[in-house]
This record gives structure tokens, sequence and C-alpha cells, in this order.
């Protein structure tokens, strides 16, 4: 996959009914590798992957249209993006059509991905701990960024997040000068897109969550948080009531996450 087939590709995935922008689209296709099925030069299918360090990576993006499914088409990408990634534990999530393949291929579930999603026209907020305070994002706190996020995921994400960091807006949780959750927010789809939320506990984190959904009041938001995050309830009763849902599915090892940190929502379904 290259740059010249990114426009192809939104195509093929608005035809899905998948809400990502073409921005969207260039956003993950720079980050990773990828590779197109053709027919008669018409764009059929999608497969992406992102490395994270050399033990991990996750696999995203794949779409076989609709006229050429049940063909192959998802096998033969998925082939060659697991073979991009070598010795790799791989992670995906998957939707119900893809679950049986994944499962042919080694994949095997370990959770849930909640997709929620609405809009938020009054937001209370969450009191914090004695000390602790919610302020923007700064250059100093992009170290601290990476770390947050190799802890309550269990593997790198330096290069993920850097990225994140152009086309999004974040916060922290900061408390005396120690910076302890985080959360990030960017344009996606159809509104905006609230992850990775990064936070010790479910309280912080609906604190950061609060943050955005009050800065944002108005605007149709999207969330996606783990099965795990005990948020689904509390998101509902704020208005961002939950549509969908995919399954988090591992093959070979599961990264280990810090059990002091939690990443309660996912950047999105592709990067996890």
């Amino acid at each position: 996959m290259t740059e010249d087939d990114v426009e192809a590709a939104h195509k093929l995935s608005l035809a899905a009914r998948w809400p990502h922008r073409l921005d969207d689209w260039k956003f993950i296709q720079r980050l990773g590798a990828g590779y197109v099925a053709l027919f008669q030069d018409m764009l059929i299918g999608t497969a992406l992957c992102w490395g994270h360090g050399t033990e991990f990576a996750s696999i995203g993006m794949v779409i076989v249209s609709p006229d050429f499914q049940g063909q192959g088409v998802g096998r033969q990408l998925m082939a060659m993006v697991m073979t991009e990634l070598g010795r790799r534990n791989l992670t995906l999530s998957a939707t119900t059509a893809g679950i049986n393949l994944y499962r042919q291929l080694g994949f095997e579930e370990i959770g849930k991905i909640h997709q929620h999603q609405g809009t938020v026209f009054t937001t209370k907020l969450m009191g914090l701990q004695p000390g602790e305070r919610i302020r923007p994002m700064g250059a100093s706190d992009v170290a601290k960024l990476t770390t947050l996020g190799a802890r309550a995921t269990g593997m790198p994400r330096g290069t993920v997040l850097a990225a994140l960091r152009e086309v999004a807006e974040g916060v922290v949780i900061d408390r005396y000068d120690e910076v302890i959750g985080c959360a990030l927010l960017r344009r996606f789809g159809h509104g905006y897109a609230i992850g990775p939320v990064i936070a010790p506990d479910i309280e912080r984190a609906k604190a950061l969550i609060s943050h955005w959904t009050g800065t944002y009041a108005g605007a149709f938001l999207r969330i996606d948080v783990t099965d795990s995050s005990g948020l689904s309830d509390w998101l509902t009763e704020i208005g961002l009531v939950q549509v969908d849902s995919v399954t988090s599915m591992v093959r070979g090892q599961a990264p280990l996450a810090d059990k002091a940190l939690r990443q309660y929502a996912i950047i999105n379904q592709a990067l996890g």
C-alpha cells in the first residue's frame, strides 16, 4: 500500500460503513505498512500493520469489498501482513465478520472493546485528590506520555503517541509535578475521538473524559473502551451510548501491562 492507494482505500471503507475521514486514513497509513488487493486495477481489499518495538505489533483496517468476500482475499492479505511482522506477538480488533478467519490463523480472544458515541450537553466535573489537577499537555510531557503509554499497554508506544500528539490535543493529571494520567482528543470520523485515556483508577479516568466532554459540549464524540474498564454504564448515562463491540485478539503472548496503571480507552480499534 502506498499513499496513492489511500483515497481508494477510504472509499472502500465508506462502502463498508466505516466512519474514517480521508485524513484518518492518511494518518494511520503513514505510521505503518500495508497491502492492497486489486481486481482489474480496482482496489478491493486492504490490510495494515504497525510495529510496536521488536516484540509486538497490531493489525487493522482489514477490509474486503462485499463483492469479493468469501474468495480468500482477506486470508491472503492477512498472510502478507503477518509475514511483514515476522515473529512479533500480534494483536487486532475483530469484527463479527472476521473473527472466524482470525481464529483459523491462530488468534485467541482476550476481551472486548466497546464503541461509545454521541453528544454530551452538560458535564459534571469529577473531583481529584488533593494536590492533583488537570492541565494541558506541554512539550516537556512528551517523554512522560511515552512512559505512561508503555506502562499502560505493556509495549513501546513512543512512535504512535508522538505522531498522535501532532494531530491531537492532550491533557494530563499532574500530582505535585508528577504526571499520573493523560487523555488525548483528535478529529475523527463524524466529530472527535477521545483516546487514549490512561489513568491509575476509574475515577481519574472519568475526570479526564469529563474534561473533554465539557470542553466539547454539544459536539459529536466517540470513545472506545475496554470491557474491563468498567466505564460503559457511566458513559451511557452521560450520553455516550454503546453502539458496537469488537473482540480483542492476540496471536502469541499478550502484552503485560503495569498493574498500577490502565489504558481505559484505546487510540482506535486498529492501533489499540
